[in-house]
């Protein structure tokens, strides 16, 4: 009798004191939202003091503390990725701030051995180092680095997505440069003289590299601050979501959903393990993928809680999905809860192995059984909770939620041909 007394009590510890709406889901939704692109705009504004030191005084020192800031500035970013897929506005504008994989050698210099892509003709143009050049039939002029040339010239030029010239990853590889040490450990090591003016320039073309490293964080400041708008009250995000709360709750899911299985677990995670290929990484130059991997799996619990926390520990939280989905079926709420923590501890154990010495990069080398084993962990965990949330779908009865996938959850077979 105590026992089910006991498991009564935690059966219906989850249940709401008071009914939650879908108006209110998506009003935290959105709130939620605002703050966590504001967070990546302050920090992204601090990444841009952060580079403006290492310009105007190249050192080793101000070089440290502009990546020290980069990564800084994933924290809050990457956290608001489950805002995708489910929101347009946001799909449409993602691609110009963390678009990724990126054929460097658009940008920069690479070593020899990158080599030029069949599929990509602009693979190896370099073009800190050649300011005119010729796109398609035209002729294009490179003189200047501007933030408009980087986003209406450069970024996916002849429309290839590899050509990814803004957005954090292109500041990346300016900060760290290529990543050589293969399925070592080591991240890139750019030195603080490829900003050094006059005869101390290593790599040549150093004010054209300092040129299109501001224009960069020029760039994703003010992109930020456009996300962060449309977030606002008035803003064109939060109105397409609060409008109709039904779709509200549609995008909440899709965007859940579409992260923890096609793009995380699958093209992030999954993908690079089966190719043993560290150039599959999301943060390839400065090996700090366990990072970003781990703060996406926070959002998406984010997201499901109604609760977000801020780089200065200020807790933002509301009428929650959980509550929602608490009030049709208590049992499933725990579940998605008890697994969103299951996979947030799984990315976590990657995260302190990384920490600990042992680099993501290393992780994914053939025949590496203890990364193998921490790294399928969280893929078996974010497709283990995405199957939950397919469960909260059928539950809500929200109609039109469709995941993204990926061939190497689906198809692996495909991965290989």
């Amino acid at each position: 009798m105590k026992h089910t007394l006991l498991a009564t009590l935690f059966c219906t510890a989850a249940l709401p004191a008071f009914a939650v709406t879908e108006a209110e889901v998506v009003q935290t939704y959105a709130t939620l939202a605002e703050a966590g692109y504001a967070d990546s705009l302050a920090t992204a504004q601090a990444l841009q003091a952060a580079v403006q030191a290492l310009i105007a005084t190249p050192s080793d020192a101000t070089l440290q503390a502009a990546r020290a800031a980069w990564i800084a500035a994933r924290v809050p970013y990457q956290q608001t990725e489950a805002f995708r897929f489910g929101n347009p506005i946001v799909d449409d504008w993602e691609g110009r701030v963390n678009s990724w994989p990126l054929d460097e050698g658009l940008i920069d210099y690479v070593d020899a051995s990158y080599g030029q892509s069949e599929e990509n003709l602009l693979s190896t143009l370099n073009v800190i180092a050649t300011p005119h050049f010729t796109l398609g039939s035209t002729e294009i002029d490179a003189s200047a680095i501007t933030p408009d040339f980087l986003k209406s010239t450069l970024h996916e030029a002849d429309g290839i997505e590899a050509n990814v010239a803004t957005g954090y990853h292109a500041i990346e590889f300016l900060l760290w440069g290529q990543d050589l040490n293969g399925t070592g450990p080591g991240a890139g090591a750019r030195p603080f003289t490829d900003y050094l003016p006059g005869d101390g320039c290593t790599n040549g073309n150093c004010d054209r590299r300092a040129a299109y490293l501001t224009a960069a964080t020029e760039l994703l400041v003010a992109d930020l601050a456009e996300m962060t708008g449309n977030w606002a009250e008035g803003g064109a995000a939060r109105a397409a979501v609060t409008a109709d709360p039904a779709k509200g709750v549609q995008a909440i899911l899709t965007g859940m959903g579409s992260l923890s299985y096609g793009e995380l677990a699958g093209e992030r995670i999954k993908l690079g393990l089966m190719l043993n290929d560290p150039e599959e990484e999301h943060d390839c130059f400065s090996d700090n993928t366990f990072n970003s991997h781990f703060y996406d799996g926070v959002g998406i619990r984010n997201v499901y809680l109604g609760s977000y926390t801020r780089p200065d520990g200020t807790l933002v939280s509301g009428p929650s999905l959980s509550e929602l989905v608490a009030q049709k079926d208590g049992a499933l709420d725990m579940q998605l809860r008890a697994e969103l923590e299951a996979s947030v501890v799984a990315l976590q154990a990657i995260k302190t192995a990384a920490e600990s010495g042992f680099a993501y990069d290393q992780m994914l080398a053939a025949g590496d059984k203890k990364g193998e084993e921490l790294i399928m962990g969280a893929v078996n965990a974010l497709v283990t909770q995405t199957t939950s949330i397919e469960r909260v779908v059928a539950t809500l009865g929200i109609e039109g939620v469709a995941l993204e996938g990926s061939d190497s959850l689906d198809n692996p077979g495909a991965v290989f041909q």
